[in-house]
């Protein structure tokens, strides 16, 4: 696995979901590897939401939710991480929007923008998502600098309601590798 690393860290923000197995071990796995590698440091997780699938209804309810990592990859050693994690878990891609152990997408990275066909950046269907958009807001600060706050808040007011998403469970987390805040 080649990762890509830059001189500078970025705050990121990923979004996990789950829908075959152990579904929150799985995702508290993905946390606990994304977390482990070189370069990535997991700040905080939201809470973990169950949502009805989307797309491709007939298949098992999925958890969801979000994190705000710092990292010194650039999106796509970030990208290859992800995807190294999830094939790690017994990710299959299948069926589009289908079943799945684990699904991380990178949402967000401080703003930047990319258009390749490997990555789009922001992510493109981040603002007609509330399974990402709920999460989100658990965990981006107010004072976010890049915009993705307002992009966030506006996006959820333009979505109509809460159906087919109800709080899991709360998510605390805490990073061997972030300092503590004594």
């Amino acid at each position: 696995m080649n990762a890509h690393s830059t001189s500078e860290s970025s705050e990121a923000y990923i979004a996990l979901g789950a829908n075959l197995g152990d579904r929150e071990d799985t995702l508290m796995e993905a946390l606990r590897r994304l977390d482990a590698t070189p370069g990535v440091t997991v700040l905080e997780c939201s809470n973990i939401y169950e949502t009805e699938p989307v797309g491709y209804v007939d298949q098992p309810l999925f958890l969801n939710m979000a994190v705000r990592i710092r990292t010194n990859l650039d999106p796509y050693g970030l990208l290859h991480v992800m995807q190294h994690i999830e094939k790690e878990l017994g990710r299959v891609r299948h069926i589009h929007w289908g079943p799945r152990t684990v699904d991380l997408d990178l949402i967000w990275m401080e703003g930047r923008k990319e258009n390749t066909e490997e990555l789009i950046l922001p992510h493109p269907r981040m603002d007609e998502r509330l399974f990402v958009l709920v999460p989100l807001k658990d965990i981006v600060p107010a004072d976010e600098p890049s915009g993705l706050r307002t992009v966030m808040i506006a996006s959820m007011e333009r979505l109509d309601g809460k159906e087919g998403l109800q709080l899991w469970k709360t998510c605390s987390w805490h990073s061997a590798s972030a300092p503590s805040g004594n």
